[in-house]
């Protein structure tokens, strides 16, 4: 390698080959028409020029002030996160990337000299909230050229995969679109951007999973953190657009994984939750001597579209060693599958003391007939009677779930199933939408979207009337009960009282006073975000619980008093 090649590199504006393959289909999949993929005679944008590598080097001379991570006068970035929780880990290892190649972090947006917006694409409602976004940014952009300090627009994320063309030609408004498997090629793309062209990178890869980059918390407080295991997708599902948004599924090494949740304990993080499209379906395929492994069967009638998948460390193996961390860390995880939930990863949740009691069950729909039409593989009664062995199995446990109404074909038959076992089930967290056709999907190719809009909106209300009178009455059995609550803060409605969340992972409410602490012989003293209040809960609603603190305590001593 030339030495100014090497010391691009080592700037981080020169984009180092990538390992492992790329299919050729998964080139041309995110290649605009008439376009060649990048790397077979396309014609990229001009690379940064001198004052890009004069910048970045000076940075990497002097070294970054501590507390911020860049060098005075570093370009300022203000980051803006629609969506899920991987959204807010991607955030996380997007401001990672940009720190290390000399950016600074801004939360006031008319001093950003970079907007970028991490998106979402899983229904409408979510990409027309950036849509309306991106016109508040208009004017904002127009004043900043007008005063000669020009504002570049990033889209990342799943939007920025599904819609590259689009959002780089709707009013030429976007400097910089990179996909969920592009966030290392950013500083190169802001490079470009600001040499005044517009700059894309959206292709998906086989093996990203960022396991070397360690996320920049973004969270105020620090109690709570997200830990991303893998990314990606492989069940196709009619309705969802991850996984070609997201790609295929590819799970971190867990090496990296404990690396990095052994760092948040030492910060003084209190809460973990390990994440994934489909997190509890983890493979990590990185030690030789585990490849051969056996595939661990499904959930009792559950199936997939794809054959069992042979080798690797499994999802119990990376729980088991999760949770001997830090036994003052709970321990959460979403989003599963309910087709991998063997009895092994079930015992571990209800011995270990730190690994909440509590499980996201997606359903999706009450109708046998709707989950086939869903590719769900499995049946109304299989999740039944996964939700019979589940509560068997951890006494106590909390359940939630995610339901779709108004999906191709669905009829009223179909809707009154889906409020039935919802009512059956009684769920104490629910996460409920109406049908929203994306392209990409085989719901898009193959079905009809034929349910009536106001038909959509009106089964919505049902469920969620539904869920909320049945998440009461769950939530209902609690009151009188002593609830061991992880502060997180003051409570948005009052200072004169905290907010936290319990093993269930329900919202609490309670008085902020002064507390015996049962752990230090009764030293008096307020709770702080991150210490463990033991609250007996005295009235409940769907969606909080209200009550009195007794004490501050430890998890562990929590656990040894039950």
């Amino acid at each position: 390698m030339l030495p100014g090649a090497r010391a691009l590199r080592a700037a981080g504006l020169l984009r180092p080959p990538r390992a492992g393959p790329r299919t050729g289909a998964a080139r041309r999949a995110h290649c605009g028409p008439g376009q060649r993929p990048e790397g077979r005679g396309a014609a990229l944008p001009a690379g940064p020029d001198l004052r890009h590598f004069l910048r970045a080097a000076a940075v990497r001379e002097t070294g970054p002030p501590p507390e911020t991570g860049s060098a005075p006068g570093a370009p300022k970035v203000y980051l803006e996160t629609y969506g899920c929780q991987m959204n807010v880990n991607d955030t996380e290892i997007a401001w990672a990337i940009l720190q290390r190649n000399g950016y600074a972090r801004t939360k006031k947006l008319d001093e950003a000299d970079v907007v970028l917006l991490v998106t979402c694409s899983v229904r409408e409602k979510a990409e027309q909230a950036i849509w309306n976004r991106l016109q508040h940014l208009k004017a904002l952009k127009a004043r900043r050229q007008q005063a000669r300090a020009p504002l570049r627009i990033g889209i990342l994320g799943c939007m920025a995969e599904r819609l590259k063309e689009e959002i780089l030609q709707r009013e030429k408004l976007v400097d910089v679109v990179a996909g969920p498997d592009a966030y290392r090629d950013l500083p190169r793309l802001l490079a470009v951007a600001e040499s005044g062209q517009q700059a894309a990178n959206v292709l998906l890869s086989l093996d990203e999973t960022y396991a070397d980059i360690l996320p920049v918390q973004t969270s105020a407080g620090g109690t709570t953190a997200f830990v991303s295991i893998m990314r990606g997708c492989d069940n196709m599902c009619t309705y969802c657009i991850v996984p070609f948004t997201r790609g295929r599924e590819r799970s971190r090494p867990i090496a990296s994984i404990l690396q990095e949740v052994r760092m948040l304990s030492d910060q003084g993080v209190k809460e973990v939750t390990l994440l994934g499209q489909n997190v509890n379906s983890y493979r990590d395929l990185s030690e030789v001597q585990f490849q051969s492994a056996a595939a661990p069967g499904l959930s009792r009638g559950f199936s997939t579209v794809y054959k069992a998948k042979q080798g690797g460390l499994r999802f119990a193996h990376l729980l088991d060693q999760v949770s001997r961390i830090d036994p003052e860390m709970r321990i959460r995880f979403t989003s599963p599958h309910p087709k991998d939930f063997p009895d092994e990863v079930l015992q571990l949740i209800q011995e270990r003391h730190n690994i909440c009691k509590q499980l996201h069950l997606p359903a999706q729909s009450g109708s046998t007939r709707v989950l086939e039409a869903m590719r769900r593989g499995y049946t109304r009664e299989a999740y039944l009677d996964l939700v019979h062995h589940v509560r068997d199995s951890i006494p106590g446990v909390s359940l939630s779930s995610d339901f779709i109404t108004g999906f191709c074909g669905e009829t009223e038959e179909d809707h009154q199933q889906t409020m039935s076992l919802l009512r059956e089930v009684r769920y104490n967290v629910g996460f409920l939408f109406a049908y929203s056709m994306r392209q990409k999907t085989r719901a898009y190719h193959r079905l009809q979207d034929d349910v009536p809009a106001d038909v959509k909106r009106r089964r919505l209300e049902e469920l969620i009337a539904a869920f909320r009178e049945e998440a009461a009455r769950a939530n209902a059995a609690l009151v009188g009960q002593d609830q061991l609550v992880l502060v997180e803060g003051p409570s948005k409605r009052s200072a004169s009282e905290l907010c936290g969340r319990n093993d269930g992972n329900i919202k609490v409410i309670f008085p902020d006073a002064e507390l015996e602490d049962a752990a230090d012989c009764g030293a008096p003293g307020r709770a702080r975000p991150g210490d463990y209040v033991v609250v007996k809960v005295t009235s409940a609603s769907s969606q909080t619980l209200r009550g009195v603190p007794l004490c501050r305590t430890t998890l562990s001593r929590a656990a040894a008093c039950r």
